[in-house]
C-alpha cells in the first residue's frame, strides 16, 4: 500500500515500457521516488532496482536465494555477490545523520559503516556499485532516466532539472526523490503488535510479556544497552536501536566467502572502512540495526552469518554462560567461531546480565516477533 497516488502497478509499467511517451502521474516527489525505487532500467542490464534488495513484500530486505543462501545479495550481472547482508530499509528514514555524539561515539549514517550521511546518499550508492546495479557513472544513469518521458517532465517540474543537459543534477534529484519515498509512512507505520499493545488495543501473551520485561531490564539482559533509543520503555516512537556502532564478535561468513571470492581470512573492518573514520579502535564495529521487523528480515548480522533469530539470542548468551552446551552454534553443531575482528569487542555490553535459560530465550524471541509490522505478520507463520 502506498501513500502516494503512484501505484506498484504503475512502477512496473514504467520499468517495462521505458520508451513509451505517456507521462506518469508524478505529481509529487514521493510519487516519482516510488517509480524510481522499482525501476530496473536504472541498472546496467536492466534487471535490478532498489526493490530487488529491499523488497516491500519482504520487510524491505532481500528475500532472493543465492549460492550463499540469503546472506548476501546478487548483483545486476546475475553472478556477483557482496560480502554484507542488505539491511532492511524499514524505519531507515529515522536514522540520524552520521556524527560524533557527546560521548565521542560515532552515531547514525547509512550502510553498515555509516559511510553515507543520509537516505539520499544511500540511494546513490547501489546504482554506481559494480557488483550491485553496475552503472558506470552518473551520466549513464541520467541517460536511462531520459528514456522515460514521464521522468523528463517530472524532473523539470519538481526539481527544475533538465535530465539531458544536467546529468549530475539529475542524479542528485533522483536520490532525493527515492529518499522522499522512503520517508513515507509505509516504510515506518508503527503498527506492529507491540505498537498496538502500547495503544491498549491488544494484550501480549505471557511469553511476549516476559520477553518485553527482559528486553528492557538491564538486570536480566543486555538487549537495551544498544537497542533502546528512548528513555521510556513505553515510548511509541521507539526504533529499537541507538544507532551507535559495536563489535559484538560476529564470525566471518565462510559460506558466503566461499562463493563471492573474498578470502576467508579477510577482516571487514566495518566503521573503520568509513572514509571519515581513522581511529583503529573503531575496527570491527558495525551499526546497531533496528529490531523492527527483525523476525522476518533474516539472515542476521552484518554478513548474514546466522539464519535463525533464536540463534542470535544464543550467540549473545554465550558471553554470559560457562555451560558447554551454550558454546555450540545450533546451526552448525560446532563451537561458535572466533570473531572476524577480535579487537575492540564491546565486552562491557556483551557481559551485562546473567545467563538465560530456554524459557527466557524463547520469551525474547516471542517479544521480538511482536515488533513485526502488521502487513508482515503473515510472514511469521512461514518462519
Amino acid at each position: 500500500m502506498s501513500l502516494t497516488r503512484f501505484s506498484f502497478a504503475t512502477a512496473i509499467s514504467v520499468a517495462v515500457f521505458p520508451l513509451q511517451g505517456a507521462t506518469a502521474p508524478f505529481d509529487s516527489i514521493e510519487a516519482l521516488g516510488e517509480a524510481l525505487f522499482f525501476d530496473t532500467n536504472l541498472s546496467a542490464n536492466r534487471t535490478q532496482s532498489c526493490a530487488s534488495c529491499h523488497d516491500p513484500e519482504a520487510g524491505f530486505a532481500d528475500p532472493r536465494d543465492t549460492d550463499a543462501g540469503q546472506a548476501v545479495s546478487r548483483g545486476d550481472d546475475g553472478a556477483s555477490l557482496g560480502d554484507r547482508n542488505a539491511p532492511t530499509a524499514s524505519y531507515a528514514a529515522l536514522t540520524p545523520a552520521f556524527h560524533l555524539n557527546e560521548e565521542g561515539e560515532w552515531v547514525g549514517g547509512m550502510f553498515w559503516d555509516g559511510r553515507e550521511p543520509d537516505l539520499a546518499g544511500q540511494a546513490g550508492g547501489p546504482p554506481l556499485n559494480p557488483i550491485e546495479m553496475g552503472m558506470t557513472d552518473k551520466p549513464a544513469v541520467a541517460m536511462r532516466l531520459a528514456e522515460n518521458a514521464g521522468y523528463v517532465s517530472a524532473f523539470q517540474n519538481l526539481f527544475e532539472v533538465d535530465i539531458i543537459t544536467q546529468p549530475d543534477q539529475a542524479f542528485g534529484a533522483m536520490t532525493q526523490a527515492i529518499a522522499a519515498f522512503e520517508e513515507t509512512e509505509q516504510f515506518a507505520p508503527f503498527d506492529s503488535k507491540y505498537d498496538r499493545y502500547l495503544r491498549g488495543e491488544v494484550d501480549l501473551s505471557r511469553d511476549e510479556e516476559l520477553g518485553r520485561v527482559l528486553f528492557f531490564s538491564e538486570q536480566f539482559t543486555n538487549c537495551n544497552q544498544c537497542h533502546q533509543l528512548k528513555t521510556s520503555p513505553l515510548d511509541p516512537a521507539e526504533t529499537f536501536t541507538d544507532y551507535t556502532y559495536r563489535n559484538i564478535g560476529v564470525p566471518s561468513n565462510l559460506t558466503a566467502r566461499a562463493v563471492n571470492g573474498t578470502a576467508k581470512d579477510t577482516q571487514d573492518l566495518g566503521l573503520l572502512a568509513n572514509p571519515l573514520v581513522d581511529d583503529p579502535a573503531q575496527g570491527g564495529k558495525f551499526k546497531v540495526p533496528t529490531l523492527r521487523n527483525v523476525a522476518v528480515t533474516g539472515p542476521y548480522m552484518h554478513n548474514g552469518v546466522f539464519t535463525d533469530l533464536r540463534t542470535v539470542i544464543l550467540f549473545y548468551n554465550k558471553y554470559n554462560t560457562k555451560a558447554k552446551a551454550r558454546q555450540i552454534n545450533p546451526e552448525t553443531g560446532e563451537p561458535w567461531r572466533w570473531p572476524e575482528v577480535p579487537q575492540n569487542l564491546a565486552v562491557k555490553e556483551l557481559t551485562q546480565g546473567p545467563a538465560l535459560d530456554d524459557q527466557r530465550i524463547d520469551a525474547l524471541v516471542a517479544f521480538l516477533k511482536t515488533l513485526t509490522d502488521a502487513r508482515y505478520e503473515p510472514l511469521l507463520e512461514a518462519r
